[in-house]
């Protein structure tokens, strides 16, 4: 963050000085919500949560270096109090942000939001300087401690904006205002709030509303719902995909042996061959969105292509892929899931699977629950579990309660009979079944909404966990 005094602080956000000696001293380490974070010269943001209240490690931070806490009541230690910590939170990004003129590219999506944050960012580091949040840190919180990473050194601000409700992303856009705005899809996840497709749409599409006429729309041109939202923007539109008309476009799109994707980038300015480094066909889309965001911020198809060739995944538990020294393939995707990313998946580990036969292997999908689906629930999990029988999968492992019964349904009723496909009760029972029956060539993918933590079994299978048992949550 750039160098601000508590004095300057209290005056952007409206808050009152409390039991601060000097008010002329400044913050210049990073601005924290977990005390163990804190660095000298922080400024420790105290949250009151369900379980934890960060107002009872104030003086511990201060302790640690922290010049100051930001609290909602006086804490007997440096403070400046408001009636609102989010909220003076957010005021402070877009306050710091505006003072430094750095380009902000904003991102929203069903699926993949994450993913192409980590492209971007890679893309845009090979122009200047670049702070992108780690992880998923795409709410009212996660966004702004991401903004007040820049400083006056930064050239580019990618920021990643996700929603639960109508509403979310236009807030988030009213605290750091993207100059280009980019939505990637309109799928199912976090259906069961949204209450339908058209909802997740409109509230996607907050993001093209919030742009300047002097910037950019970076919309999907195979998605109908975001391609419809060019007519929600003042802002010129920019479109990526495999359709004809994409202004930054894919051809010839496929999956290599072991499951990369790979495909010929086109752009404006020419047209190179790229090899992702990133498995799942899903991620071409995902690698055009980058693509498009970085021809718009002025690289070459050349320049994009290789950077793209290059570039790995910042974040993890997303198609992470290790073999064991036993010949044995985990692919650990088990940050989240909806119906469209695992299918995409499913796709990918076929894939994996074709170059695995040699072996004499065998592919694995071990599946929990797609959470937030409201109605759509049964049908979306009875469609994963036949989508896994049609591309043979050799075997379906599908843990957890009802949800994953319903996967293992689906594969039932589409032809999976006997020990192809089991239902079982946890991630525990998935460990013992799988290290009873894996062998050398086996590709084992591991993958469900981020509340069922199958990312245990990925440990377990890898020995991450003590003597490979998955730890309790």
């Amino acid at each position: 963050m750039i160098a601000l005094s508590l004095a300057e602080i209290a005056d952007i956000i409206g808050g009152q000085p409390h039991d601060i000696p000097d008010p002329s001293v400044q913050v210049t380490g990073p601005v924290v919500t977990d005390s163990r974070a804190v660095r000298p010269g922080s400024l420790f943001v105290a949250f009151a949560g369900e379980r934890v209240d960060g107002h009872d490690y104030a003086r511990s931070s201060v302790e640690a270096g922290a010049v100051a806490v930001l609290a909602t009541r006086p804490v007997g230690v440096p403070a400046i109090v408001v009636p609102d910590v989010t909220a003076a939170l957010g005021t402070l990004a877009r306050t710091v942000v505006e003072r430094l003129g750095t380009e902000v590219v904003a991102l929203t999506g069903s699926a993949g939001k994450t993913s192409t944050k980590d492209l971007i960012a890679q893309l845009l580091e090979r122009k200047g300087p670049t702070v992108y949040p780690a992880g998923n840190l795409n709410n009212e919180i996660g966004l702004p401690l991401t903004a007040l990473r820049a400083d006056e050194s930064t050239r580019y601000l990618v920021l990643e904006m996700g929603a639960r409700y109508i509403g979310d992303i236009r807030y988030l856009t009213g605290l750091v205002p993207p100059k280009t705005g980019l939505v990637l899809n309109v799928g199912t996840a976090h259906i069961g709030e949204f209450g339908g497709r058209e909802q997740i749409a409109q509230a996607k599409g907050e993001m093209v509303e919030s742009l300047p006429e002097h910037g950019v729309a970076v919309l999907n041109a195979d998605d109908p719902l975001v391609r419809a939202m060019s007519s929600r923007t003042k802002a010129r539109v920019l479109l990526f995909g495999e359709a004809e008309e994409a202004d930054v476009r894919a051809e010839k799109a496929r999956l290599t042996e072991t499951g990369q994707a790979a495909f010929t980038l086109h752009t404006p300015t020419g047209c190179s061959d790229v090899t992702l480094r990133l498995y799942g066909e899903h991620h071409v889309s995902n690698a055009l969105a980058a693509a498009a965001v970085a021809h718009e911020l002025g690289m070459s198809a050349d320049e994009i292509a290789t950077a793209l060739s290059e570039a790995g995944s910042l974040s993890r538990w997303r198609m992470e892929v290790t073999e064991r020294p036993d010949g044995v393939t985990i692919v650990n995707d088990a940050y989240n899931a909806n119906p469209e990313s695992m299918r995409a998946a499913l796709r990918a580990l076929a894939a994996m699977g074709k170059a695995s036969q040699a072996k004499g292997g065998r592919t694995w999908a071990v599946l929990g629950q797609m959470a937030e689906l409201g109605d759509e629930s049964l049908a979306e999990h009875d469609a994963v579990g036949r989508l896994a029988v049609r591309l043979n999968v050799s075997k379906l492992v599908a843990v957890g309660g009802m949800e994953a019964s319903w996967l293992q349904l689906g594969a039932y009723n589409e032809g999976s009979w006997g020990e192809e496909s089991v239902h079982v009760s946890d991630a525990q029972a998935a460990v013992d079944l799988l290290r009873s029956q894996l062998r050398e060539g086996d590709v084992v993918l591991v993958k469900a909404s981020r509340s069922v933590g199958l990312e245990q079994v990925a440990f377990a299978l890898l020995d991450g966990g003590t003597e490979g048992e998955v730890t309790a949550r």
